[in-house]
Formats: C-alpha cells, structure tokens, sequence
C-alpha cells in the first residue's frame, strides 16, 4: 500500500459501500452504536456471504501478500519443535504461530498501513455521503411543492426502508383517479406521473383500496410497454409491495405479473429460438429476466408464511406458476426452430430449482403441487424427463468423446461474469434444472406415484426404475470436472456431482430408496463400468477415478441399510435366478483386483489409493453384519486386505524420515503420507472384522489383531470428539474383542486398558491434572455417579472371564504397606486392589472419596461375580468373600454386653448383597437375593446381615415337593422308542416329535431319573450310529487307578463345592457327593486329554488344562443323581456327537479335531460359531434387540457365551436347565441359538427400557431369566428351525476346517 493511487481509493470506496449496503439492515436495526459495532466484528459468524463481499476478498489477498512468508516460517519452525517433542497439539501450535505472527515487525507495519489508508476512504466516503444528503434534501423540497395542491405528505423517512422515501396518503377518490390516469389509452406523460405517485403510496392502502381490481389490470397490460423506464417502475412497485404487504394482497400482485408473462411467451411478439442462444446484455432480454427474478425470489420467500393463510391463496399461486412453466409454443412446422420456454428463464436464474425444493419441503404445500402436477400439468414432469434423456443421448453419440466437457460447467468455474449463453449451454442449464427437480420429487411417495409417464418419441413409457438407471448411467457418461477443479470448486454443477448429490438424499429416505434404489436394474447400473473392468470390455468412461468414487458412495450407503445390503447379498427378487453374478461378487472381485493392483487403467493415477479406499468401505459396510460376512467368507478378502496392508507396512519402512530444513522433501513427504494414508484405511479395514464374533476370528487368522487394536486406540487417543453412532461402533468392536483371550491380550498392550483405568480414577477420585477447579464437586447421590458410568459400563464391558483369566491369572494382590495419594492405578489388579480388596488402612486412607469409590467397586464386583468362572478365579486368589466377611464383622457395633447390631450403610448393604450372591447357586425362584435400597418405615432394612458363614435360610427358597409320577402316553410312547431302536433313518425324528409333544403337554415330567434315562438312551443310541457321530474318540476306562495321582485345581475344588451345595439343596446329592464328582471331573480331564495337541502360545489359556470348570459335567452329574458310572459313560458316548463341541465346553480345549489355527486363538466355536448366529439370527427377527445391543456398546454374542458356558446356573432354574439340554441333545446343536434368540424375545421389553436407562449390561449379567420357560417358546423355535437350520448345521460341521 505504499503506492496508493486514486484508482485504488475508488476501488476500495466501492468495495467498502458494497459491503456497508449488504449489512444495512443489520446495521440499521441495532439500538446503539456499540451493538453495530459487536454485529460487525461477528459478521463472519452470521452473514453466509462474508467471504463473498468484495472488500473481504481483497483483505484476505493483502494479509496473504503481507504476512504469507511470515507464517510460513513461523509454522514450519513450531512443527519441528513439535517433532521434537517441545510443543504438542495442533491447537498450541496454531497459538504459538499467532502469537508470532502479531509480534512481528511486518505485522506492525501492515496495521499502520492499513490504518492510514482506510482511514482515507472512509473520509472520503462520508464526504460524499454528505453531498448526496444534501442534494435528496433539494429534491424532497422541490416534490413538497409539486404535491401540496392536492395531497397531504408525511415528512417521516424509515431508515429501514430499502427505497428510503416519504409515503404519500391517498383517499379513495384519489386512487380511483389514479387507476383512470394508469389506463393504457392515456397519454404517456399523465400515465408516467401516476406511477410516480403509486410508487410514492403505501403498498398496503393500494391494495385494499376497491380501485385494486382496476389498477391490477392497468399495470398487468402496462408492464409489455416498450418503453423501459415505465416497466421498471411497475416491477419496482411490485417488488415494494412484496416486501411490505401481507401474502394474501400480494398473491394478487404474483398472479398479475405471472398472467403477464404466460401471456407474453403466448404472444406473437415472442421469437427466441434456443438455437440462437441468449444475450442477457440485450434490453429486452434483460427486463425479462428481471420479471423472471422478481417471480423467482417470491417463490423462494412465499412458503415461509403461506402456512398461515387459507390454501386456495396458495393454491392460486401454485397454480398460476405451473400454468406459466408448461408454457410451450408449438413450432409451425417441422423445420420452425423450438422457442425458449419461461422454464429456461427461471433455470437460468435457480438453476438447482430451490424454488422447488421449498415448495415441496412442507406438506401443507408439497400436496397441493403434487396433486396439481398429476391432474393439470404433467407435461411439466414429462418435460424435465425429455430433458434428461436428450441430454444423456447427446452424450452417447458424442463424437469427440475426450473434449466433451460442459462449456458451462467451465463458465461456471471462471471468475469472468457471462453476458451470453449459446443454445448447447441453455439446454445444460434447463437439463440441470430438470435433473433437480425430478430428485426432489422423487423424495416423496405422491412424486413417484407420477410414473412412469409417456413421452411423445417413445413407445414405451418411462418408469421410475428407467429413470434411476437414466440417472446412474449418466454418472459416467456425462462430463465431469477435471481432477483439479474438484476440489477447489465447491459449487460443482457436472451430472456426475449433481446425480450423487441426488442419490444420496435417496439413500437417507427410506421409503425413497426402497423404491427407487434397491432394485437390481439400478444395482447393475452402478456396477456397470465395474463389471466391463474387470471382464476388460472396451466402454468410454469420462474421468474413471471419479465416476468410480460416486459409485463407490453410493453402494456404500445402500449397503449401510439392512434391505440395501440384502439387494447386494441376494439381488432385489428373490424369486427371480439371475444369470449374472451377484452385486456382492462384482464389489468383492473389484476390491481384491484393487487390492492387488490389477486393474491396468488405473494403475499409476493419484486417486487409485481414493478408488481403493472406496471400495473397501463398500465392503466394510457388508462384512460389518454377520449376514454380510457369511457371504463375502469364500472370498478370503480378510487374507486380501492383511496381503495389501502388510505391503504398505513395507513400504512405509522403506521411506526415509523427513529431515528438517531438507532442501525438497515434497515428492518423499507425498508418497509417505499417500502410503500412510493407505496402511491406516487397511488396518481400519481390518479392524472392522471384529464388529462380529466370526469376523474376530479371521481377523485373528491373519496375525494383524494388534496391530488394529493399537490403531484404534491411537485413533480414539487423537479424536476430541465422536458421533454417538461410532462411538457406540467402537465400544462393540471393543467388547467383542475381550470376549476372547487373543483380543484381551492385544488390549492390553496397545495401552487402551492402561487409558481406560487412568481415565477412571481421575473422574471417581483426584479428577486431572490439568483441569481448574473454580467449585467444589457435587455430591454423588447415585451408588454409581452419572460421571463414572460410562467408565463402569466400559470395565464391565471388558471384564469377561476370557479377559480375566488373561489379566489376572497367577497374579498376586499388591497389598502395599503405604499408597500415595497421587498414585494413579494403572492396571485392573490396581482396581481390585485399590476399591475392592480395602483390607487395609493404607489403602482406605489413599482415597479421596472412599466411600463413593467402593461402592463403585463393590458393584464392579457384584456384576464379575456373575460370571461363575470369574468368581471361582477372584475367590481362589484372593479370598474375596474372607475379605468380605471381615468388613462386615468390623461393621458391628460394640457394646458393653458384647457384638451389637450392623452399621446399615451403604458400603455394608452392597457386601451383604454380594455376599449372598456369591454363596448361593440358584434361578429365580431358587435364590433371594437381598435388595440394595432401604425400604421406608420402622424396618429400612429387613435384610438380615452376617460376618460368618453359613447363611441365613432365609435367603433360600424352598424347593416345592416333587409331582408324583402319574402315567403319562406320550412319555411311556416315548420311553418305548428309546428303549427299542431300530435301524430305520427315522427313528430319530420320531423321537424328537414325540419329545416336542412332551414337552409342550407335560414339561415338568422331563426331570430327574426321567430326563437322565431320556438322555442316557437317546445319545447312546446316537454314538453307536456311524452316520451321527462327528468325533472319533479313543476307547477310556474310568477307573480310579487312572486318577489315583491326580489332583484338582482349586478353581475347580471350589466349584466341585458349589455344585454338590447346589445339589443338595435341590435333593439330588447325597453324602460323599463332593469325591464322586471330583473323580468324574479328573476323568473327563484325563479323557479329553487324549484328544488334545500340543500348542505353544504365550497365552494363559493355552497353557495346560481348562481355564475355567466345567459346569456342563457337573449339570449331567446331578442329572444323573450323582451317579459317578452313569455320569462318566454318557459323557463318553456323548463327546462323539456334534452336540458336545457346543454344550461341553472342556470338550474342544486345545483338541486335536480342529484346526491348529483355531487352538491358537483360543477362541472357542461357541464364540465364532454359536454366538455369530445369534447375533445374524437377532438382527432378523428382532430387530429392536439389536439394535438396543448397538446403541448400548454391548453384543449379544457376550452374554451368550457367559449363558452357555455356565449352562445358565444362576440364571434358569433347575428344571429349565435340564429342559435346555434335554432340547439341544435331542432336536439338535442349532437349537442352542434359536434357545439364546427366544431367551431375547422373553427379555425384549426389558432390554428396551434398560438401554433407555443405559443399564442394559448390567440388568443381563445380574439379573435372572424372571419368568422365562423353554416350554413357552418350543414352539417359536421351532419356527427358526426350518429358516435357519441349513445354514447352521453346515457351518457347525465345517469347525474342523480351516480358516472356519
């Protein structure tokens, strides 16, 4: 600004009024002058045009000039302290280079600058807003004069007004003489000085004066006068009036001027043939645009206060404007060139037909235009359809293929402005326009009820799925932007853009996109240019990279929706055999040819790794669900991405590291962040397997888990924020993983369960570091503070017995003698040992809030417990329920007379309560469980407490006498089946019939000797038929000699406790029952071990015998009444059948029947076999469970696995337990899932209200199935069956195989 000439005090003088102009209003309605100041220095946050306005631009260009080198340096500066490690976070660095930049001397010099300068023009400026006020006082004076024979003249001028002029009140007489003076016949002097005086009235007084009718009239016919000046006077009083008038005076306004110009495109006058083109700068032209402008931004500005007038003002307005765009003049004769419609006018002033949009967008309006397109004006539809379609035929006979970009769209990206259009780009306007149009009409359902429609040059009419595959095809014929322009124009008007644009609004409707996208013509259009890729047929594809892209996003999101997917799976009709391969086949070849970089004509472009990227989440959004998984299996596209991902890993090593103040890294520093980019989408690629419990076991397969788990936990490190939807995403992916050892492991050591910790306690106990406390914090009055629930719901989560026995196994408690305060935990042995196990003063007295955090723990506690496994593991190693009991005692009053009463606490009630829980095996009705909250009256808690075993009987229900065994046909009918077999291929599904009639008559027979004579024949009969056995096993002999030097471990010597406890208390067991049922246990252990591999791993589960007990040995034991003999030979004969991988978990412990890969994992099959199809099976049929599941962060597939493993003990009582394995063993292994999805259904009700209360984890854990009876719901089971047993049964048999 050293040079400041005139020229540049001009151009800023215009730049400036242009601004100041733009935000009057804003200005002019602030009270004060500190109010405008505060409105302008918040311009950028409330004016969506800001960075439109000249002045803003030129600012901008000179700070650039200015301080552009400034920045530079400073940033590159901070960025190597900042790979130095002395500043860290984008944030500090954005601070830092500001702070810098405002300190330096250019700055400086930039501000006194510009200072200066402005200060000149604003001088300037209002010097000369001085001199025009003095010059329109001079005119006021002289029309004061003029008017005083006649009129009284209200001197007030409203600052607000944009004409900024005195009113002029008028009686009836004088507005009937006005409207004489305004008729066409009068001379042209006296017309012209009545519209000075109209434009000097109130809009409002004209209108609802009784001459309205014939000035309305007078004007409508003066607006075609040849003389410009008068025309714009009309359309300056119509535009006042619009402004200032309420809707229903100026509807009437609206008409007229629309009557008008319906009339002129009628009129012979009119001749503009398209061929021609169009020049705006012409005068005739100009003033009808502006007539089309003023229609235009009524449109746009109407629906905003329609709503509150009657519907035929609407209607009328409605009308009056569909009338005038059907407007087409017929040529003469064939050869007569076709005229340009009043549609091509508005199209070229909204070209995206927002007029339209806002019309329909309400559906108080959107049914009066609808039904009006479909009675009176269709032709208006059929129009915009020709249109399309002679666009998309121009585009395939295109001759010069390689030059046909739109010349409009360029015009669009230039900055000249345009005075003339040929006919070639008028039609692109009006196609654009058309296309916009029909997408927004196809939103709604009355806008499809339109189709198909006929047109005149086709014999067939035009259906909707015609016009979808019009739209996607024009995808990749039509021109598109080139690679630069792309991303520097947001306001991208090429067919491809707007066609995504407009498919995507589809793909977010519902209603919309199943009829209109989820079609298998509409799907083979998108995958067209795949398909001839990858059979290498020869097409023209205009820019592939990007037409690839838009059909990547589109199948994407077709996919992300749950029909969507199932047209890609399936195809759209079922009933219907395709010739053609599946949508899914097509994507997944596509993607692995990506992958493996086998597509020619795009090998070397700069968008492959976008193409790629595209593609894979296509798939991604398939392989996310169990349904798309078990298709996309057969194409080892796990293998693919794991290939492609472990070659950028390659890559990335390869690359050397950026060296500060190199000369030229960009070439480097572009291909490391293209390969970075590129290992980070594969490993999310991958890392979305484990969405699903089959998914995880093949992410396992390909040797990336830790990898993923440590990209996530990076990538969740470096988000401030996440949308609810994937957070709730990664806590899935999170729970599936600790529900396995492999993905506990790789948790730990990505750190995520370290963060997860730390993050706890700074919230229950110091809060962090870094944040300033200006109040005191709240008192918790919940048992879990709002605050931690989220962290408690996460360890709950995480805590499954696979992750425990992980994370705790042979782990000794620390027990320090002193804790610091500030001594953070670190681990999930610290939680214990810091909130759980509070054995010590040291540890009571290193917490700030004591109270508030044990209870914490306590209820962290109550919910582990509930896994039996994990409860025998805490119980064996570190003496909870001692540790407990001595809490409780050192809670008694003392008084002189020796023990009082218990302390009733908080803290005392939660111990109380898990202590019970702990102590007591039972079902619902078997077991009172103490309740946590204090009743009100005299008695708050009825609950008796205790510091010493055994427990108060009152806690145990009393087991209702037995039914005497009455005769029964169908049992004895039967009991006769079994006990006479034969050879025939149906005796076993005669005896699953009678069993089902059983079962459904008289469940409660199904019990004790009954059920165990049941089981004991129907398997022995089984495991001697060749065709039903699925393992081979080697002959064993139980003796006790084979056990004599055995022992065992106190896990299961704890359990062996349990169990005969249980027993007995139900009257199965008798005396000696705990070394009956060890010597079975140590047998079955000694028997599996035959079939067992070896295995090396560093995992603890794979390391010896079973990690948890075994609950289904001990289920038949009692069963089998404690009958040592009877219980050892069914289990034999029974670990033959198919059934026995899935019941009897020990059963498959590193066996030597599956795959070495699958031992590895120590992933069960009931995990990736079981629990994958409850979860597709509860997707199916119910949905809302699911997606409950989903909103919750929690799976299905955990809380099966804890069900089936502890053979729902605790859950189910007794006589429900034997009634789900008596079904499982006769009806079949499949009936385990469809038992889980009914257990579901009982629950559905429950589970929604509890996902309400984000509660839904814990409810399932602690709470017993109330209610549920398998009787109840045999018969939904077997409703699944038929559905589903195929699919099941073949992917149970095929556990032996490799890679599932």
């Amino acid at each position: 600004m050293s040079h400041f000439t005139s020229e540049d005090e001009a151009l800023l003088q215009s730049m400036l009024r242009q601004l100041l102009q733009n935000v009057k209003e804003k200005i002019t309605g602030a009270p004060s002058v500190e109010c405008a100041e505060e409105i302008l220095l918040h311009l950028e946050e409330t004016d969506e045009n800001f960075h439109n306005y000249e002045f803003v631009k030129y600012l901008r260009q000179y700070i650039n000039n200015t301080l552009g080198s400034v920045i530079e340096e400073e940033t590159e500066k901070c960025t190597s302290a900042q790979n130095q490690g002395e500043v860290s976070g984008y944030d500090t660095v954005v601070q830092r280079v500001t702070k810098k930049t405002r300190e330096s001397k250019e700055y400086r010099e930039m501000m006194l600058a510009l200072k200066n300068v402005m200060m000149v023009v604003v001088e300037s400026l209002i010097n000369k807003f001085e001199e025009d006020r003095m010059h329109n006082k001079e005119l006021d004076s002289k029309t004061k004069k003029e008017c005083q024979s006649g009129y009284y003249t209200d001197n007030y001028s409203d600052s607000d007004s944009s004409f900024n002029q005195s009113y002029t009140f008028m009686n009836q007489e004088q507005l009937q003489l006005l409207a004489e003076r305004l008729d066409p016949i009068q001379p042209k002097e006296v017309r012209q000085e009545a519209l000075q005086t109209l434009c000097s009235a109130p809009p409002s007084d004209i209108l609802n004066s009784e001459s309205w009718p014939n000035l309305r009239k007078h004007l409508t016919e003066s607006l075609s006068d040849p003389d410009a000046t008068f025309s714009e006077k009309i359309l300056r009083f119509y535009a006042k009036t619009f402004s200032s008038s309420p809707f229903n005076m100026t509807r009437e306004v609206y008409t007229s001027l629309a009557k008008h110009l319906e009339l002129y495109f009628l009129s012979g006058e009119y001749h503009l043939p398209i061929s021609a083109g169009l020049d705006v700068s012409n005068t005739d032209i100009n003033r009808l645009l502006k007539k089309v402008r003023l229609l235009n931004e009524y449109q746009k500005e109407a629906p905003s206060f329609w709503i509150r007038h009657p519907e035929k003002y609407m209607e009328e307005i409605v009308e009056c404007t569909l009338s005038l765009l059907s407007v087409k003049r017929e040529p003469s004769h064939l050869a007569s060139p076709e005229f340009l419609s009043p549609v091509y006018f508005l199209a070229l002033l909204d070209i995206k037909a927002v007029w339209f949009k806002k019309w329909t967008h309400a559906y108080y309006s959107r049914t009066v235009v609808l039904r009006l397109l479909e009675k009176k004006y269709k032709s208006l539809i059929n129009a915009a359809v020709q249109q399309c379609l002679d666009y998309f035929e121009f585009c395939k006979s295109s001759a010069d293929r390689t030059s046909r970009v739109s010349i409009f769209s360029q015009q669009r990206c230039s900055e000249k402005q345009k005075f003339s259009y040929t006919g070639p780009e008028l039609q692109y306007i009006y196609f654009v326009h058309s296309l916009c149009l029909l997408g927004r009409l196809l939103i709604y359902k009355q806008g499809r009820s339109l189709f198909p429609v006929q047109m005149k040059n086709r014999k067939d009419r035009v259906s909707l799925t015609d016009l979808l595959v019009l739209f996607t095809q024009l995808i990749y014929y039509s021109p598109s932007y080139p690679k630069t322009t792309l991303t520097v124009h947001t306001d991208n008007y090429s067919p491809a853009s707007l066609v995504t644009e407009i498919l995507q609004v589809f793909c977010d409707q519902t209603g919309c996109a199943a009829e209109c996208l989820y079609t298998d013509a509409v799907v083979d259009a998108l995958l067209h240019p795949i398909q001839n890729l990858l059979s290498g047929t020869e097409m023209y594809v205009n820019c592939l990279e990007t037409t690839l892209i838009h059909a990547a996003d589109i199948l994407a999101r077709i996919a992300a929706v749950e029909d969507g997917l199932s047209v890609l799976l399936y195809g759209g009709n079922e009933n219907s055999a395709k010739d053609s391969p599946t949508a899914v086949h097509v994507i997944v070849e596509f993607t692995k040819k990506l992958l493996h970089d086998d597509i020619s004509l795009l090998s070397g472009s700069e968008l492959l790794p976008v193409v790629k990227g595209a593609f894979i989440f296509v798939c991604r959004q398939m392989y996310r669900t169990c349904e798309g998984l078990q298709v996309l299996i057969p194409y080892g596209l796990h293998e693919s991405i794991a290939e492609a991902w472990k070659k950028a890993s390659l890559l990335s090593e390869r690359i050397p590291t950026p060296v500060t103040g190199a000369s030229s890294p960009s070439p480097i520093s572009q291909e490391s962040k293209n390969v970075s980019l590129s290992e980070e989408t594969l490993l999310d690629a991958l890392l979305n397997f484990s969405a699903t419990p089959k998914g995880l076991f093949l992410l396992h397969s390909t040797g990336a888990m830790n990898d993923c788990v440590t990209f996530m936990f990076n990538s969740l490190s470096k988000k401030k924020q996440t949308s609810e939807n994937e957070e709730s995403g990664n806590q899935v992916i999170v729970t599936q993983m600790a529900t396995t050892p492999t993905g506990a492991v790789a948790l730990q050591s990505s750190g995520f369960i370290k963060a997860l910790v730390t993050e706890l306690w700074a919230l229950l106990e110091c809060g962090k570091d870094d944040a300033r406390m200006t109040q005191p914090r709240s008192t918790p009055v919940d048992p879990i503070d709002q605050s931690c629930q989220k962290s408690f719901l996460s360890l709950i989560n995480l805590l499954t017995y696979p992750a425990v026995f992980e994370l705790l196994s042979k782990q000794d408690m620390p027990n320090r003698p002193l804790y610091s305060l500030r001594e953070i935990p670190t681990d999930i042995i610290d939680i214990i040992d810091r909130l759980i196990i509070l054995n010590s003063e040291a540890k009571i007295h290193s917490l700030f809030n004591y109270e508030q955090s044990h209870v914490f723990g306590l209820r962290l506690l109550n919910v582990l417990c509930c896994e039996l496994n994990t409860l025998l593991l805490l119980e064996t190693q570190y003496k909870v329920s001692q540790v407990l009991l001595t809490a409780q005692e050192e809670n008694i009053i003392e008084t002189s007379e020796g023990p009082g009463d218990f302390i009733i606490d908080g803290l005392s009630i939660e111990r109380n309560h898990i202590l019970v829980r702990i102590n007591l095996i039972g079902g619902p009705q078997e077991r009172i469980l103490p309740l946590r909250v204090l009743d009100k009256g005299s008695d708050p808690y009825p609950w008796p407490m205790f510091s010493s075993f055994p427990l108060p009987k009152c806690y145990l229900s009393k087991i209702p006498r037995k039914a005497d065994f009455r005769q029964d046909n169908d049992l004895d009918k039967l009991l006769s089946l079994l006990k006479n077999p034969d050879k025939r291929s149906d005796w076993a599904e005669n005896c699953r019939k009678q069993f089902c009639k059983v079962m459904k008559a008289k469940p409660d027979i199904i019990t004790g000797t009954i059920l165990a004579e049941l089981i004991e024949k129907f398997v022995s009969h089984l495991s001697e038929s060749p065709s039903d056995c699925y393992f081979s096993t080697a002959d064993y002999k139980a003796t006790d000699a084979n056990v004599k030097n055995e022992s065992l471990s106190s896990v299961q010597q704890l359990g062996v406790e349990m169990t005969v406890r249980y027993g007995k208390y139900l009257n199965l067991l008798k005396e000696h029952a705990e070394n009956e049922l060890s010597l079975v246990l140590m047998n079955c252990e000694k028997f599996l071990k035959q079939q067992q591999t070896t295995v090396v791993s560093s995992l603890c589960c794979l390391q010896g015998a079973y990690a948890g007990y075994d609950w289904f040995a001990s289920s038949v034991f009692l069963i089998m009444s404690g009958d040592r003999e009877k219980t050892l030979t069914f289990l034999q004969r029974f670990s033959r059948l198919l059934i026995s991988a899935f019941l009897w978990l020990p059963r498959l412990h590193i066996s030597m029947h599956l795959p070495i890969t699958t031992v590895e994992s120590g992933i069960h099959p009931v995990y990736f076999c079981s629990a994958h199809y409850i979860e597709m099976l509860l997707k199916a049929e119910l949905p809302l469970v699911f997606s409950a599941f989903h909103m919750s962060g929690f799976t299905p597939s955990q809380i099966c696995l804890q069900w089936i493993t502890q053979c729902f003990w605790n859950y189910m009582d007794w006589s429900e337990i034997c009634h789900y394995i008596a079904t499982c063993i006769f009806l079949g292994p499949d009936y385990q899932i469809y038992m889980c999805v009914a257990v579901f259904r009982h629950l559905q009700q429950d589970i929604l209200k509890h996902t309400e209360a984000q509660d839904l984890q814990v409810f399932l854990k602690e709470e017993a199935l109330h209610g549920f009876r398998v009787r109840d719901y045999l018969e939904y089971m077997e409703s699944l069956e038929p559905i589903y047993r195929p699919v099941l049964l073949k992917d149970m048999r095929n556990i032996r195989v490799q890679n599932v």
